[in-house]
């Protein structure tokens, strides 16, 4: 909502607040302020990677804000004003999100060496978001911006008891030359050539940005399929612009989020089928139904033997095949359900599939400690036969779990016996290859969606 007057990376367009009553060298101090000082309050203070911190506080003379300050060696510090509701997301983007400390343009963001794109997909195998370079970024800084047009007369900080949401500001290049000047005469300050401002690239001219038409059109969905504003904006990426209650995106972006709903959504139309009462359910659902159908129908309708005596059939014609048909879709739902409600523990048997997985993995980085070779060199053997069998089994009847199930395997290879994901997804493959009954194609469709980015560091020979 503002910048505090003493942040060393102003955010373009924001009112500068006067932040001189923040103990801005010692985040105890500022996590004090808050921190059960009442009703509504709140504070927080936790160290980040490389000597830095992070810190909250609820602000008592105005508690609908908050303040949130990063102290980032050698980059100085961020000081913003943020809604008091927040908080946790806040703290939470900042302490875990390895998104850096200079976020611009719905999630564009800096981390002291380059520019990186909004985190949109996933990586399971790392357990963050892939981190996605910008094409051609040029950084702004407060020096490039400060020129003879900006007066610091012009500019003035507002006072935080009094300030409210709907401030708009007019003369920010006014604001920023006062900023510039104030801080002028502070030692140990960053020059103004290494405050960040703003980011510039081609992506983000506003001519080059699509609309929710335009995104629904790079990932391929309907608009009908494409999730709408008006239900929450969770399920959609943040804008880089918006204006009269329209959402624009970079083209970059779009692309990045078409991908992780391809990876979440995908491997679900990959493995669906139509059932006999026309609708679509997961491959091995509708597999299991048809087979259970031909079951319950011969049951019903061949003659039984009582005595030595044919007896006739239980029932005959369409009445027999829709009895069939509604006993078989629920044995066959029964069997889908998993732990709960079915005959099946899914969770079990996906758990023993990762493990047995996980197993010949370990078996290999043993061998190679004692060949001597190093985990580069290390040639990994096929995965068991019967836990391919059964993880195919698996994800034809739980498509939806695809990407998170193969995550999974990279994500503990990594851990716990050091190998990239780039070797598991290249075993994925070959294992597949071998010892499902899916198609190739098919192996290399699900493959390319679900797996991990960092897994998909390689490319099957053509």
């Amino acid at each position: 909502m503002g910048n505090g007057s003493s942040t060393d990376h102003p955010v373009p367009g924001l009112p500068f607040i006067d932040d001189g009553h923040l103990p801005l060298d010692n985040p105890d101090a500022v996590e004090g302020i808050g921190r059960k000082q009442g009703a509504g309050l709140w504070g927080r203070t936790d160290r980040t990677e490389g000597d830095g911190w992070v810190a909250f506080t609820t602000e008592p003379k105005n508690p609908a804000f908050a303040w949130a300050v990063y102290h980032h060696p050698p980059h100085g510090r961020t000081v913003l004003l943020i809604r008091n509701s927040d908080q946790g997301d806040l703290h939470y983007e900042w302490k875990y999100g390895r998104s850096g400390f200079a976020h611009r343009h719905g999630g564009y963001w800096w981390n002291g060496e380059r520019w990186h794109r909004p985190g949109q997909v996933r990586d399971v195998a790392f357990e963050r978001y892939d981190p996605r370079p910008v094409d051609a970024p040029t950084t702004i800084t407060a020096a490039d911006l400060l020129d003879s047009t900006s007066s610091p007369q012009g500019g003035g900080f507002m006072k935080v008891a009094s300030f409210t949401a709907e401030v708009e500001v007019s003369n920010w290049g006014d604001q920023l030359a006062l900023w510039a000047r104030l801080r002028a005469s502070e030692p140990g300050r960053l020059p103004l050539g290494s405050c960040i401002v703003d980011l510039r690239t081609p992506e983000l001219v506003r001519g080059n940005l699509v609309d929710r038409v335009g995104l629904a059109k790079i990932a391929g969905i309907s608009m009908e399929d494409l999730p709408h504003p008006g239900y929450g904006r969770d399920d959609l990426p943040e804008p880089q612009y918006e204006a009269d209650g329209s959402m624009w995106w970079s083209v970059p972006v779009a692309r990045d989020w078409a991908e992780s709903h391809l990876r979440d959504n995908g491997p679900a139309e990959l493995f669906s089928a139509t059932t006999v009462y026309g609708t679509v359910q997961p491959a091995g659902l509708v597999a299991d139904h048809n087979r259970l159908r031909e079951v319950f129908h011969r049951s019903l309708t061949e003659p039984r033997s009582d005595a030595g005596k044919k007896q006739a059939p239980y029932l005959k014609g369409e009445l027999a095949r829709s009895a069939a048909d509604d006993l078989a879709w629920d044995a066959a739902t029964s069997l889908a359900r998993g732990n709960d409600q079915g005959l099946v523990p899914h969770q079990a048997v996906r758990k023993v599939v990762v493990d047995s997985i996980l197993g010949r993995l370990a078996e290999d980085v043993e061998r190679r400690g004692i060949e001597g070779k190093s985990l580069d060199e290390i040639v990994l053997s096929d995965m068991p036969t019967s836990a391919v069998k059964l993880l195919t089994w698996y994800i034809q009847h739980h498509p939806d779990q695809t990407a998170y199930v193969l995550g999974d395997v990279c994500l503990q290879a990594r851990v716990r016996l050091d190998l990239h994901p780039a070797q598991v997804g290249r075993l994925f493959r070959r294992s597949f290859g071998l010892d499902s009954d899916l198609d190739a194609k098919i192996i290399d469709a699900l493959l390319d969606m679900a797996l991990p980015p960092s897994a998909k560091d390689y490319r099957k020979p053509r």
